[in-house]
């Protein structure tokens, strides 16, 4: 179980503490060929014990070396399950990393004075487009990158997809000179209703061609299409939250990591219908827009938390380009 905090770092913001619940961690090291971003943002990591001598043959690095190679602050020796818990009954809030010698008065008035920033994905987005290309291409992919894991370029690679990643501020018509076959909205930190590049963009795309997202992905697509987002208490976090497909019945075991859902009462008259619910609290779990050729799920279907994964929305992504293909 992971516990998120927004952090506060002195003297600047940097981005998310990370508490990990897990007594020890680095018992397997950092193997390199695992990553899941180019380069990682977390703000900060909050741990019980540290452990630098792996015993994974794969790593690359122990986790004290990553640390620093990242410039992220760290600490061990915390009562991680005690502070989970607080996380879970209060909900996720403000904390401040700072020195030692620092006043506990003081770094209150600190944390009570200081606003969180509200520019998360211009900090983990890509700053420039970038790409990666497969043989025996069949289609071409651009991926909005609001701060995307990349094995859901690894997905979109394995279906015969060229993909081309772009920085979240991208504009339409640069898109739209790419001529792509479908858009990919990626997901990523932070308030969606601050990521205004990526609603706009939406709104503008929406119709002209298939249009996947994927967690704040799908939240982008809600808010562009005219519906309402809001925070969860503390949000959902891990690998086995159940989801049911409205369409098939079909429950799926899925991997989640977001602080906001989609208010499904503000989907009226949207061309927005829900697709799939979170069975345990019922939250919106993904939405479509069938004639546009528009759809999201707010988990994370590139990580195949279980046996019954949900890679195949990957296929439903390929499915639409090939239609859209065939109309044109």
């Amino acid at each position: 179980m992971v516990g998120y905090q927004e952090i506060i770092s002195d003297p600047s913001y940097t981005g998310q503490i990370v508490v990990m619940t897990y007594p020890i961690i680095g018992n397997y090291g950092i193997t390199d060929e695992d990553f899941e971003t180019r380069t990682p943002s977390v703000g900060g990591l909050v741990v019980r014990e540290c452990n630098d001598i792996p015993s994974n043959f794969r790593y690359t690095r122990t986790l004290s070396e990553l640390l620093e190679d990242y410039h992220i602050p760290a600490i061990e020796g915390v009562d991680t399950r005690k502070l989970t818990r607080a996380i879970r009954e209060g909900g996720s809030q403000k904390a401040l990393l700072t020195d030692i010698g620092v006043p506990v008065a003081e770094a209150v008035a600190r944390l009570g004075a200081a606003e969180l920033r509200r520019d998360q994905v211009s900090q983990v987005s890509s700053r420039r487009r970038w790409y990666s290309r497969t043989s025996n291409r069949r289609y071409t992919v651009v991926a909005v990158d609001c701060g995307m894991k990349l094995n859901i370029v690894r997905a979109l690679n394995a279906r015969r997809c060229d993909v081309t990643v772009v920085p979240y501020d991208t504009d339409c018509q640069t898109i739209l000179d790419m001529e792509p076959d479908g858009v990919f909205i990626s997901n990523g930190p932070g308030n969606p209703e601050d990521v205004t590049p990526v609603i706009e963009l939406v709104r503008q795309l929406r119709g002209r061609f298939p249009i996947f997202g994927i967690c704040l992905g799908h939240q982008l697509i809600t808010l562009a299409y005219g519906g309402r987002t809001y925070k969860l208490k503390f949000g959902h976090r891990g690998g086995n939250h159940p989801v049911k497909d409205l369409a098939t019945g079909r429950l799926e075991i899925t991997s989640q990591n977001h602080s906001y859902a989609v208010d499904a009462d503000s989907l009226a008259g949207t061309g927005l219908e829900i697709t799939h619910v979170n069975v345990l609290d019922g939250t919106v779990e993904g939405v479509a827009c069938p004639e546009d050729r528009v759809f999201s799920v707010q988990y994370h279907p590139e990580s195949a938390p279980g046996p019954q994964d949900s890679a195949h929305l990957f296929d439903r992504f390929i499915d639409l380009m090939e239609e859209a293909k065939g109309d044109a």
